[in-house]
């Protein structure tokens, strides 16, 4: 990675390369941590576990993984409409992991962003828009500098409707050509969200010199306001 992960703590901004982290890997793309099950593998083995979803009166729930969660809280909280935009962890194996776990490419989680929303505000196809513009959905595994299924992007639907419009939003993108590539992120329905730690919350606003931040996610908010300028609670500074 050009720009390694880090995370302040202490005082201290700590390198979160795979290198250094697990040295058994020679990179951060494990390429068999998301296997399909063996036939010898029991069907309770490979059921993912479920988690709850809490929908407020009059709201609605989006979850989707698109690459480094710091970023994509800094970008989608922005957006009128969505009252919040959580960062944990979906998807995977195991139970209530940590990041240190997932970050290991072992535990078939990808880092992604619950969001809450206002419907009559901001639409879910208004979301799968900025889902599928800002970020880059044509990726296997890998999104700028970050690699790993960790990073994958994936649309996790929570009923029939939401299915259907992620379909017909990858469509329109992908006639759009607004990628050079193919689209390959997978709608999927939804099982399971784990949030993250208290201190991947608000990262980007919290440590804006950060040279992940600086270097990595300003350039994506930047793209992101130009894009989606009538979309924002806040204009940005000229």
């Amino acid at each position: 990675m050009s720009h390694p992960k880090q995370l302040f703590i202490g005082g201290v901004f700590v390198a979160l390369s795979a290198a250094l982290l697990w040295p058994a890997l020679s990179t951060r793309h494990n390429a068999t941590a998301l296997a399909a099950p063996t036939k010898t593998t029991s069907a309770k083995q490979a059921a993912l576990p479920t988690t709850p979803v809490a929908v407020p009166k009059g709201r609605q729930v989006a979850t989707f993984a698109a690459g480094c969660f710091w970023s994509m809280e800094a970008i989608f909280k922005q957006l009128k409409g969505v009252d919040s935009a959580m960062p944990g962890y979906a998807g995977g194996r195991v139970v209530k992991p940590s990041y240190e776990q997932v970050e290991s490419a072992t535990t078939g989680h990808a880092e992604a962003l619950r969001i809450v929303f206002d419907p009559k505000v901001i639409s879910y196809s208004d979301l799968l828009d900025v889902l599928l513009t800002v970020r880059n959905p044509t990726t296997l595994n890998k999104q700028g500098p970050d690699e790993g299924p960790q990073y994958r992007s994936v649309i996790f639907y929570h009923n029939e409707a939401q299915r259907v419009a992620a379909n017909e939003a990858i469509r329109k993108t992908g006639a759009a050509r607004i990628w050079k590539g193919k689209i390959v992120t997978p709608v999927t329905p939804f099982a399971n969200f784990y949030t993250a730690e208290d201190y991947h919350f608000d990262y980007y606003n919290q440590h804006p010199d950060q040279p992940y931040c600086k270097g990595v996610i300003a350039p994506e908010i930047e793209e992101f306001h130009a894009k989606f300028k009538s979309k924002l609670k806040v204009q940005p500074k000229a």
